[in-house]
């Protein structure tokens, strides 16, 4: 459905959650059947027949196998099967790369469609994504992948990595919307839920990860209504373009057989008129026609294209068509983004910072890392979960492991007692452990500056001191977390975070760190002649710092 009217279509008549019973099996198949399944658009894979006969249509390759013929008509054999044989060798590799191509892209086809836990007539159910229809109520859970677009019902303490849509490695927080069906009459799903990013937003969107917490949400729409189906959709609509190279090979082989055959037929002319042997006049025209046409130039070039397709496979990159590497022999500039390009798309431990000190984890050894900073790193790995998901408490964990190894503040037997999430009106989360000796509770807290303090009832003097130190690390393009530690000896947890009397520790600052290989890659491309331009919606210090 593409017109404005199917769209609309799209919010009207949806079920609500009521007693959480979601569609029947029935609802599920006639909208399986009248929208079709939950995929994105791909290309069509083709057969083997398809590609052998895209290679052999080739523009080079039908004028190198009609020389090569010319020449066994001329009785020129040995020519011939040299000709052919260079086509031939060569077709084979393009052959071999594009079906290689295809056998990867079949590969990654059947794991484009993730799993889906579905409640249908009030029961959870593990279908393929793909079978996820409009409407379905769909449980999301830690790790999971978003199946569809949707509006949140109902979650907890859920943060979900869109990077995939909006390019920024940070994931964002999730509330719960509200789903009335009654929606107008001119809005779109794309109007009605927006553009993918930003906090406290209830719409989560296909492809997306889900870091944090867990969720029920009604899917508004599948396959390629989606919002990465609509970008799908878009990339499908574009039409190949012929390749520079190409295209300067065919003026100059036009332009040279425009003048070899006018010479040729001249000589024939000339022949046939001045000795009155107009079959030896034809030959005459014809040998000196094929003397002067650039058949070498199309076996040279071909020759090169297949063995750089060749070499390419050899490091693992799909050309699904050959021509393809002419465009990249034909580069001036490469325009490259930022957040999983550049950089890793992921967290990294940066520095700390405790009383008026910071350090940068890049420059310390483990061996040598500084005492001032051992609590600081162990209450953010205390607040943090132990197996985690989300990708900044998996780069705290990795960096305490790292730095704490063999000292008394890796707790890996202390029990957790109890845990207080992130809300949307404390940016903050606590986690509860039980202290060794069973006497008391020791808590650790971690989220933003402003939230810690809060939590922490400091005085203008410390505030204004602490955020002197988040703003330094903030214009290094880093993002900062507040850490704080609270002790509790009372049988009874209180319900919310502000009943622990918190103390401030320090902050912490994470990075997405650069690729190892982008030095070289970039030099290389500038060695190359390629001028090399990053491309990014971030920060403009963020940016200069990368």
């Amino acid at each position: 459905m593409t017109d404005k009217a199917a769209e609309v279509d799209l919010l009207s008549g949806l079920p609500g959650l009521s007693g959480a019973q979601g569609l029947t099996d029935a609802q599920a198949l006639a909208l399986l059947k009248q929208e079709g399944y939950n995929d994105l658009p791909s290309a069509k894979p083709r057969n083997v027949f398809a590609i052998a006969f895209s290679v052999a249509r080739e523009p080079m390759f039908m004028l190198l196998a009609a020389c090569g013929v010319v020449y066994l008509l001329l009785g020129n054999k040995q020519d011939a099967l040299m000709l052919l044989g260079f086509v031939f060798v060569v077709m084979g590799i393009t052959f071999f790369q594009e079906r290689k191509t295809e056998r990867a892209l079949d590969a990654l086809r059947n794991l484009s469609s993730p799993r889906a836990c579905v409640i249908r007539d009030g029961k959870q159910l593990r279908i393929a994504g793909r079978e996820v229809v409009r409407g379905d109520i769909v449980e999301l859970v830690e790790g999971d992948r978003v199946p569809a677009d949707a509006i949140l019902l109902q979650c907890s303490s859920m943060t979900v990595d869109e990077a995939l849509l909006t390019g920024e490695s940070v994931a964002v927080r999730k509330q719960a919307g509200e789903m009335t069906g009654e929606i107008a009459p001119q809005t779109t799903v794309e109007q009605a839920m927006g553009a993918p990013g930003g906090d406290d937003l209830p719409y989560v969107f296909s492809g997306s990860l889900v870091v944090q917490g867990k969720g029920t949400a009604q899917v508004l729409a599948i396959g390629t209504n989606t919002a990465i189906g609509r970008i799908g959709s878009a990339l499908a609509s574009i039409q190949p373009e012929t390749t520079h190279i190409k295209l300067e090979i065919d003026r100059v082989v036009k332009i040279a057989s425009w003048a070899g055959f006018a010479l040729a037929g001249f000589v024939a002319l000339w022949y046939g008129a001045m000795r009155g042997d107009w079959l030896n006049g034809f030959l005459s025209g014809i040998t000196l026609a094929m003397a002067l046409l650039p058949e070498e130039l199309p076996v040279v070039l071909t020759i090169f294209l297949g063995l750089g397709a060749w070499r390419m496979a050899q490091k693992n990159v799909l050309t699904r068509h050959v021509p393809a590497i002419e465009m990249l022999g034909a580069a001036t500039v490469l325009c490259v983004d930022k957040t999983g390009t550049l950089t890793q798309n992921k967290m990294a431990m940066a520095q700390l910072c405790a009383s008026d000190l910071m350090i940068d984890l890049e420059q310390v050894p483990a061996s040598n890392f500084p005492e001032t900073f051992h609590e600081v790193l162990e209450f953010a790995v205390l607040a943090s979960h132990r197996d985690p998901f989300d990708p900044m408490e998996i780069a705290i964990r990795d960096c305490g492991l790292k730095l704490l190894a063999g000292t008394e503040h890796i707790h890996g037997a202390w029990q957790l007692i109890e845990d207080y999430p992130l809300t949307k009106e404390l940016l903050a989360m606590s986690r509860v452990w039980q202290s060794p000796d069973f006497t008391q509770y020791i808590i650790a807290a971690k989220g933003a500056p402003e939230a810690i303090i809060d939590l922490c009832h400091l005085n203008a003097e410390a505030t204004q001191k602490i955020i002197q130190q988040v703003n330094t690390l903030a214009e290094k393009g880093l993002r900062v977390l507040a850490v704080a530690k609270a002790k509790f000896s009372e049988k009874t947890l209180p319900e919310i975070q502000h009943d622990f009397a918190f103390e401030f520790i320090g902050l912490i600052a994470l990075a997405d760190p650069i690729r190892p290989t982008v030095t070289a890659a970039i030099s290389e491309a500038h060695s190359a002649g390629i001028r090399v331009v990053m491309i990014t919606g971030d920060y403009p210090a963020t940016a200069m710092n990368i």
